[in-house]
């Protein structure tokens, strides 16, 4: 794999109608929801945006000269134009072939909180010539996010974690505190943008893209959290969506508490399909011959880790810090049998290695994240829900369910400034899905693909990890479709079903979709 394709693959793998009305002009028109035909957004009142000039400059001194960068003037609230402007920092690369150019192809790499400058040049890259040829590739940093005036509440590092475990009432109180200061900081540095955080506006910001570049149609590749944005996109603007793909996806109708309580459930399904695969490599891993016995393992291991913490360098895990960082692990059941082997060896004094080092989430990525999943859908505002919903989650789905139903800022953050996006239209598009998936399960994807009537669906068949077609291991069935897709504008003509194996290694060679033909 090039060090282009392993950027690509961590960058896009973070951690998302029935009536078509007319076009407005070269501008930016909206289906809206509660805002007028044009969600207050349309016609001359956005003059001055969509004829603004854009200034394209070299993003880097260190990145090659065709990848170039602009700054993007967007209302902060569309319903009044005339009021307070943001930037939205955009980038492009040109690829496209004169007499094959369809268009541009825009990304997002997921989050929310994902910064998305940089996927023009990785795309470039990364991408089969049949769709470098067609396409010029344009990125941005969606507001709040990055170099878009960027969210920012001067939160410690020890304030950023979340969702939180709540076992105890003393949990739940600890919780609470910390959710009404985070809120506090948040509304003190930011409160008059907060509102206005969401992903319906920045899908607004992407047709202002598309208006200002002067392109009659988008096309989008979005990952995670990315496919609530693309189809959000795709309710607001039906007749600008050209070739949408989404990968990973997100239940619009979970969006967003629901997207965190899904874990639970899905956590314990993962972790029944771990121990069984587990079991029968007992001469690896010995862990237990039988489910059960694999099981108990890790309980015990659990329980032990929580009168006495397991050590891994500067890493000191309690029984609550064992599940949370095994959760997504048990999805892909190598990486977790794996990983509960240097638990239980670390344990038990044996020597281990260190823990893989991961980049932690600053101020601006978890801010600009909460911000959108708080103002995008209402939130429960008495903590007692949370309380109760983590408890008795807890009881019900033990490895995850405490810590999917705690409390977060959205409780004491303000509500979005407009109702949220209902999705649920005939727009084509086409879904691709890992069926073991830890972070947007298969049930989520499923309810994208009922909202999406136009939309097909690629299923990997016990395929794992979060991300598809740039996903850890590679699945040249699905990306073949997804390429295809982009480079054609035909999707196939019924729901895909393409196969992985479980516990396969990290594939290292490109498939042919891959293989920049």
């Amino acid at each position: 794999m090039s060090a282009y394709r392993r950027r690509l693959v961590r960058v896009l793998a973070v951690g998302v109608l029935a009536g078509v009305l007319p076009g407005l002009g070269g501008g930016v028109a909206s289906a809206g929801d509660g805002v007028g035909r044009a969600g207050g957004a349309g016609g001359e009142r956005l003059a001055d945006f969509t004829r603004q000039k854009l200034t394209w400059e070299r993003c880097a001194a260190d990145k090659p000269a065709a990848f170039r960068c602009a700054t993007l003037k967007v209302p902060l609230d569309y319903r009044v134009p005339e009021g307070k402007r943001i930037d939205v920092a955009i980038s492009r690369v040109e690829t496209s072939v004169p007499g094959k150019r369809r268009g541009v192809l825009t990304f997002n790499p997921g989050g929310p909180g994902g910064p998305g400058l940089d996927l023009p040049l990785e795309a470039s890259q990364g991408l089969p010539r049949a769709v470098r040829e067609q396409y010029d590739m344009v990125g941005f940093d969606p507001r709040g996010v990055g170099r878009s005036t960027p969210v920012k509440c001067g939160l410690a590092a020890h304030e950023l974690p979340y969702p939180r475990v709540t076992r105890t009432t003393g949990d739940a109180a600890a919780n609470e505190a910390w959710a009404r200061t985070f809120a506090a900081k948040c509304r003190a540095a930011a409160g008059d943008r907060l509102p206005h955080m969401t992903t319906r506006n920045t899908a607004r910001d992407m047709d202002l893209l598309r208006a200002v570049l002067g392109e009659k149609k988008l096309n989008y590749f979005g990952v995670s959290y990315g496919t609530a944005l693309g189809a959000v996109y795709m309710q607001l603007f039906p007749h600008r969506a050209d070739r949408f793909v989404l990968d990973s996806a997100v239940d619009p109708k979970r969006m967003w508490r629901g997207m965190f309580r899904v874990w639970a459930p899905e956590a314990e399904r993962a972790f029944r399909r771990w121990a069984k695969w587990t079991a029968g490599q007992d001469a690896t891993y010995h862990l237990g011959t039988t489910p059960a016995a694999v099981e108990r393992t890790f309980r015990k291991l659990v329980a032990r880790a929580d009168t006495d913490p397991v050590v891994i360098g500067d890493a000191k895990l309690d029984g609550a810090a064992v599940r949370n960082a095994l959760r997504p692990a048990f999805f892909t059941v190598r990486m977790g049998a794996e990983a509960v082997v240097q638990l239980k060896n670390a344990a038990e004094g044996r020597a281990v290695r260190e823990l893989p080092r991961t980049e932690q989430p600053g101020d601006n990525e978890v801010a600009s994240q909460l911000a959108v999943v708080c103002a995008d859908a209402p939130w429960p505002r008495d903590p007692g829900t949370y309380r109760r919903d983590a408890f008795r989650d807890g009881a019900r789905f033990p490895l995850y369910g405490d810590f999917a139903s705690s409390i977060t800022p959205c409780a004491f953050l303000p509500r979005g400034a407009e109702p949220a996006t209902v999705v649920d239209n005939h727009v084509k598009a086409l879904i691709v899905q890992n069926e073991w998936d830890s972070q947007t399960p298969l049930v989520a994807a499923r309810g994208m693909h009922r909202a999406l009537a136009g939309s097909r669906m690629v299923t990997v068949d016990e395929g794992e990890g979060h991300g598809v077609v740039f996903g850890e291991v590679r699945n040249s069935c699905a990306e073949n479709v997804a390429m295809g897709y982009l480079s054609t504008g035909v999707l196939p003509a019924r729901d895909v079903t393409c196969r992985a194996a479980p516990g396969q290694g990290r594939a290292e060679a490109a498939p042919r979709a891959f293989a920049g033909r």
